[in-house]
């Protein structure tokens, strides 16, 4: 069945109908510092949606024949992550060794109704040797529709089920994080989602919504339901991602949510970090990057060697080009694809210019809520890539895809309440 036809709806709601019938500052050497200069003003400019290309619309591969389990512990899991989280940088993450990765968030109804920019969203690279989809909705029905569709016509290891999105569009609809407040209906998705697919279902949520009331009451009682992993944030929707993450949270719900696996998530920036909550601390069986791997994707690599990579400006920008070349054979090499593709890097490089090379700071590791003052870079290529301004963030896309066109501007999409 080719990826463009919208679900068979008989059959699928057959199917599902029968299932829910049953159902601070950054220590910077001294050297290096900067004044503090005003940052420039931006001008607004509109954002594209991913649209596919022909190659992505191509049917994907026949499902498998036999369910395949994943052994989710102690592997390396790249959030799902909208807009940012596209196959090109799923590319580069799985190049610096990242064992898990999943699409961005997809809008259950939207895929039931066939949209041609939802279905994108479930393309698999063949790199990507562990690979899932995650799913947002608020009705069992919809959400089990569209999860059967994906168990049936893509190519997935695993289906993901988000009760952490913060944003209003998805709050106000009862989505993400609104869900949180009704465990029953949890209970009902979840349950609907295992039913109707031959491959793991797994849950991604955070603490709570106001208030963390709501994890360590969640945890116990997704095995029961079918579950197979799940991932707890340790903010609530309020906290979006100001403070710190609740550890501490997530080591308790870990240890009331056996025997199911229970990763973590929050703030997690360096090879240190990962390995004591994982580790010395025992707090989860693995960890979710985000951010982290947003700000500096080679963390899946320093994880694995535990060590830090002091890595040059030289070698981000190849990997500026390996992105480059990702996005223009996802998106197109015409007009259309470079300017897509230079889009999505700059909502990337929103991001990477957090990062602050390794050899300037006076203390390891960064942390991710730790604002830099202004500094210089050992070289004017790192100076640049550590500004804060969208008109140097265009030049640097220069660099890998040519001249940007006269009257382009550029701001990004998601701009987070913290930092």
């Amino acid at each position: 069945m080719a990826i463009e036809a919208a679900i068979p709806t008989e059959t699928a709601a057959e199917t599902t109908a029968t299932v829910l019938a049953k159902a601070g500052e950054v220590p910077i050497k001294a050297e290096y510092l900067l004044p503090r200069a005003e940052k420039p003003s931006e001008k607004p400019s509109e954002q594209p949606s991913e649209q596919p290309t022909d190659d992505t619309m191509k049917a994907h591969p026949a499902k498998r024949q036999r369910a395949r389990r994943v052994d989710f512990r102690g592997k390396t899991y790249l959030a799902p992550l909208t807009t940012v989280g596209n196959l090109p940088f799923r590319r580069v993450c799985k190049g610096f060794g990242v064992d898990i990765t999943c699409s961005e968030m997809a809008i259950a109804n939207n895929i039931v109704q066939g949209q041609g920019s939802e279905l994108a969203l479930l393309k698999r690279h063949a790199s990507e040797d562990i690979f899932g989809v995650q799913l947002a909705g608020s009705r069992a029905d919809m959400v089990g529709k569209a999860a059967e569709f994906v168990g049936r016509h893509c190519d997935v290891d695993f289906i993901d089920l988000n009760l952490g999105c913060p944003v209003e569009l998805a709050f106000n609809n009862g989505g993400g994080s609104a869900l949180l407040a009704q465990p029953r209906k949890i209970e009902r998705i979840v349950r609907t989602m295992a039913a109707v697919v031959d491959c793991d279902v797994t849950v991604k949520f955070r603490t709570g919504i106001r208030a963390p009331d709501v994890a360590e009451k969640l945890a116990p009682q997704l095995h029961a339901w079918g579950a197979a992993l799940g991932t707890l944030h340790g903010r609530t929707r309020q906290q979006r991602y100001t403070r710190l993450a609740d550890w501490e949270c997530i080591g308790r719900a870990r240890d009331l949510a056996a025997p199911l696996p229970l990763f973590g998530g929050g703030d997690v920036l360096s090879w240190e970090d990962y390995w004591d909550h994982v580790e010395t601390r025992r707090q989860c069986d693995g960890v979710m990057v985000g951010r982290g791997a947003l700000i500096k994707p080679w963390l899946f690599q320093e994880i694995r060697e535990r060590r830090v990579w002091d890595i040059s400006a030289s070698e981000r920008l190849d990997m500026l080009r390996d992105f480059t070349r990702f996005g223009l054979e996802h998106w197109g090499s015409d007009t259309i694809g470079v300017a897509n593709t230079r889009r999505f890097l700059l909502e990337w490089q929103s991001f990477l210019c957090r990062y602050v090379p390794a050899g300037l700071l006076e203390v390891l590791p960064q942390r991710i809520n730790d604002r830099p003052p202004p500094f210089v870079g050992r070289s004017d290529l790192e100076t640049l890539m550590a500004s804060h301004n969208a008109a140097d963030w265009v030049r640097i896309s220069e660099m890998v895809l040519g001249p940007a066109p006269p009257d382009f501007a550029f701001v990004p999409k998601h701009k987070s309440n913290s930092y």
